[in-house]
């Protein structure tokens, strides 16, 4: 793979996005272990996009106005119960003691929800990979599929690296309460702004 596409991918996947501040939540909750579960969970909720990219869905998602919608409501609305969830303080329950039990399987399916929510992954696939590929060679599926393997690879390590920093900050964290509650309301309005830019985006 040529450096430009490394370089890219850094880019995009060490921009903080839903499934970092989500990996960054559970992080603070579960200790670094669930945090590496949540990035597993965030670099699992890729594996549709690339399906559909492979199989020419995201065409079909880029140029249906109706159904690009539909997912987009969908992305926000849940983007929307997570903020109030977090607001709440129902999402994440944070023990000076020790850290919270957590269910792994919750953990992922959160984190799919997440990104299989976002129809800006379909077209990304649609439109970023494909540079990288070359369409008339024998080989094109196999290129794509590295090219994904290798985004979905960075993506996980770029979320557990993330999380585990900020499960080595959870006891200093924890030990004021006043901040605890300040995250609460951090995280809560920082899915609130990604819920509202979502809902502005175009195809």
């Amino acid at each position: 793979m040529p450096l430009d596409f490394y370089l890219t991918s850094l880019i995009i996947v060490a921009t903080p996005g839903t499934g970092a501040l989500y990996t960054l939540t559970v992080a603070l909750s579960g200790g670094w272990r669930a945090a590496t579960i949540a990035a597993f969970g965030c670099t699992l909720g890729i594996l549709p996009h690339m399906a559909a990219a492979s199989f020419g869905l995201a065409a079909i998602l880029a140029a249906n106005e109706t159904l690009f919608q539909a997912v987009k409501i969908a992305g926000v609305v849940y983007l929307l119960y997570m903020a109030a969830s977090l607001w709440r303080g129902g999402e994440i329950e944070m023990s000076q003691e020790q850290t919270q039990p957590y269910n792994a399987l919750r953990i992922i399916g959160k984190a799919v929800l997440i990104n299989l929510l976002n129809p800006k992954l379909s077209l990304f696939f649609l439109a970023f990979l494909p540079q990288f590929v070359d369409g008339k060679a024998p080989q094109a599926i196999r290129q794509f599929v590295l090219c994904s393997g290798l985004f979905m690879a960075m993506t996980f390590i770029v979320f557990a690296l993330y999380g585990w920093m900020a499960s080595g900050l959870r006891k200093h964290i924890l030990s004021k309460p006043r901040t605890v509650k300040t995250l609460y309301k951090g995280f809560s309005a920082a899915f609130l702004l990604m819920s509202v830019r979502l809902a502005l985006t175009e195809r």
